[in-house]
């Protein structure tokens, strides 16, 4: 997995990873087996998406040759506090987490610094504190696509929902702050009443169905992640909205995560994009800088081999960019973004088995 830019030995990262997995891990941080120990926590398993990066970790793990320990801490962040103790008793030497409150998260990380336990955070990126790399998208390109994609369909005019996630992280405050500004910019137009959901399906359906009864106009729905993808379609129905693409009535759907089951309902007119958050590589690259920091290795912003950016946030914080493609019906381009058909074979949401 070399990044070009990295600071590194002679050697390229691909080919000391590959060294030692046939190793059986590094010679720090080893478990009675001799692979490396590191913990994973998964922030929730109530979600088609995360459950997908609860499959493809211990699949990873594997491959990188690491011994794996995980937790699971619910969406809360106590128990992520809790969980991080654990870990810490357990003698791992890495951790990675995807903290879902981003502030809160900070006592925790200057304790696993000072236990010189290398963190990867995943998804999301703490407002505080240090980690040797932030693995996620550009979630403020989620909400410009998804603006892009509802200003276009919608001919820069009407009404539109936006169910966002939780404003005490980071990728909900992304995904607003860039989704409004868009709007504002070029679809000035089109009304955007935000609706605040803290990741919570049966609230956004609720908030769905007070707009829709208040403003039976509205013709477009912004999903900030697929977790409101089922409370939507049924309200949608509930209303006789639930119609194609090609009748007056249909509301426009677009969703964040590119779960299986929306490139399913993309395919049968029931939604009509998404933004593919790669769980695939949530899980792959976690792993890969979690080892290489315990190795002792850094990296620099520039772009890598596996077609991402890695960028600087703040001094001595790191975000690797993976990236996250706008997916439709066509495959046409909206607003200037491409897109990806639903039935592309290159979408992780297409190869889930």
């Amino acid at each position: 997995m070399r990044i070009r830019s990295a600071v590194l030995p002679a050697v390229s990262v691909l080919s000391a990873m590959a060294l030692l997995s046939a190793c059986g891990g590094g010679t720090s941080a080893s478990s009675a087996g001799g692979a490396a120990l590191v913990g994973v926590d998964y922030p929730r398993s109530d979600t088609d998406f995360w459950n997908s990066y609860i499959k493809y970790t211990p699949e990873y793990a594997k491959e990188f040759g690491l011994s794996l320990k995980t937790t699971n801490s619910q969406n809360e962040v106590a128990k992520l506090t809790a969980n991080a103790q654990t870990f810490i008793s357990q003698g791992v030497k890495g951790l990675a987490m995807a903290p879902q409150d981003t502030a809160a998260i900070a006592p925790t990380l200057a304790q696993l610094e000072a236990k010189k336990i290398a963190v990867v955070t995943v998804d999301t990126r703490p407002d505080s504190g240090k980690v040797a790399m932030v693995v996620r998208a550009d979630n403020r390109a989620y909400g410009e696509k998804s603006c892009q994609f509802l200003g276009t369909k919608l001919k820069g005019k009407g009404k539109v929902v936006m169910l966002q996630g939780g404003l005490d992280s980071i990728n909900g405050r992304d995904r607003t702050e860039a989704f409004n500004a868009c709007m504002k910019k070029n679809y000035p137009g089109i009304t955007v009443f935000g609706e605040a959901t803290n990741w919570d399906g049966a609230v956004a359906a609720q908030k769905l169905q007070t707009r829709l009864t208040a403003h039976p106009d509205i013709k477009g729905v912004y999903m900030q992640s697929s977790f409101a993808l089922s409370g939507t379609l049924q309200v949608l129905k509930q209303k006789k909205l639930l119609v194609p693409p090609t009748d007056k009535k249909h509301v426009f759907v677009v969703s964040n995560d590119g779960i299986p089951q929306e490139l399913k309902s993309i395919a049968e007119g029931k939604i009509d994009a998404t933004v593919s958050q790669p769980a695939d590589l949530y899980a792959k690259y976690a792993l890969h800088y979690l080892k290489a920091a315990m190795e002792g290795k850094t990296f620099k912003p520039g772009k890598t081999d596996h077609g991402s950016t890695i960028i600087q946030v703040r001094d001595g914080l790191l975000e690797d960019q993976l990236p996250a493609p706008l997916v439709t019906a066509d495959g046409g381009t909206y607003g200037g973004v491409p897109s990806l058909k639903s039935d592309d074979t290159s979408l992780w949401g297409n190869n889930l088995k």
